[in-house]
């Protein structure tokens, strides 16, 4: 086997306290049918049973343990590590459906100047059942700066990179959990790294408690410091400083929607309140498009929007006397 033709791919799992789910994960890369590849486990500081559930593969996959400190630091160990021209993440509740390596590699050898294969997924439950297939190239058909940062269709596990564009960059941010990734992506599209889709469902992203999907506070607070970071960048071109209004703006109202979707909503108010600032539409028109937003995001996740139940918040009440009292500076 030639590594020309099928280059290594060292495929990072960076696991904490998360063994209920590791296996599964490790057996999913196990079963690809693409050869050259290692995998990499990076534990960041489990106390559970992590280290007795890989035993069996110990002779199969390597095991690096380190001190908790959150998994940035883990994926930026495992990228330093890897042995592979290609990176692929899969996050140790995640795990990789039949064929996903062999596919994206050969996206990667027909157009040799990519650095970021992006894929589909299918959200499942904690118990790998079906939630629902999530396809972005139909929202979002290009993958450059701009679609980047205005949809921001960011998820590590059904991505596979150029190692030399991840050691570039500087791997991830440890100042930007859980968001890193967005703006590693970001970062990596503002230094001309090319990204394009495999328009397929490639991985299982699993929804449960403990998933990044839910991480509320922190996730909002680290996706609006991730806005704020990049277009402090000096070299973000004038093409993209005409739309920042605006992408502030979506970017602020789509966290407004996650503040009330994990059940924020005083933080709800807060970010809709800043979003205000950079609305691109009349008073009337701006209080509009965030209930036609809301139930835009919530279909996007398999959710009927109750618009009722919105309007009824009395944190909802106090944001609209605020929107029609014309206090539109006071945060």
């Amino acid at each position: 086997m030639s590594k020309t033709t099928f280059p290594k791919i060292s495929v990072i799992i960076p696991t904490y306290n998360c063994s209920n789910y590791l296996s599964t994960a490790v057996e999913s890369v196990l079963s690809q049918n693409y050869l050259n590849t290692e995998i990499i486990v990076i534990d960041d500081g489990s106390t559970d049973d992590t280290r007795d559930r890989l035993q069996p593969y110990r002779d199969r996959l390597r095991y690096l343990y380190q001190p908790h400190s959150g998994v940035s630091v883990a994926r930026n160990r495992g990228i330093q590590e890897a042995r592979g021209e290609l990176i692929a993440f899969l996050d140790a509740d995640d795990y990789f459906l039949p064929n996903k390596l062999t596919a994206q590699v050969a996206l990667f050898a027909a157009q040799p100047q990519l650095g970021i294969v992006h894929s589909g997924w299918r959200r499942v439950d904690r118990f790998g059942n079906p939630l629902m297939e999530v396809t972005p190239w139909e929202k979002v058909p290009e993958l450059n700066l701009e679609s980047w940062l205005r949809w921001k269709p960011v998820l590590p596990s059904a991505m596979m990179f150029r190692r030399d564009w991840l050691i570039r960059a500087g791997g991830f941010d440890r100042r930007f959990p859980p968001a890193e990734d967005t703006d590693l992506v970001l970062r990596l599209a503002l230094m001309g790294c090319e990204a394009t889709w495999l328009r397929q469902v490639t991985v299982c992203y699993r929804q449960h408690p403990g998933s990044a999907m839910y991480k509320g506070l922190p996730q909002a607070n680290s996706l609006a410091a991730v806005m704020d970071n990049f277009f402090s960048l000096p070299q973000v071109p004038m093409s993209i400083r005409l739309i920042e209004k605006r992408v502030r703006y979506n970017t602020l109202v789509w966290i407004g929607w996650y503040l009330y979707w994990t059940g924020h909503p005083q933080e709800m108010v807060q970010f809709l309140q800043k979003s205000w600032n950079y609305s691109p539409y009349l008073p009337v028109e701006t209080v509009v498009h965030w209930v036609e937003s809301f139930a835009e995001f919530s279909q996007d996740v398999g959710e009927v929007f109750d618009g009722d139940r919105l309007t009824q918040l009395p944190e909802w009440e106090g944001l609209i006397r605020w929107a029609t009292g014309g206090s539109r500076f006071l945060l």
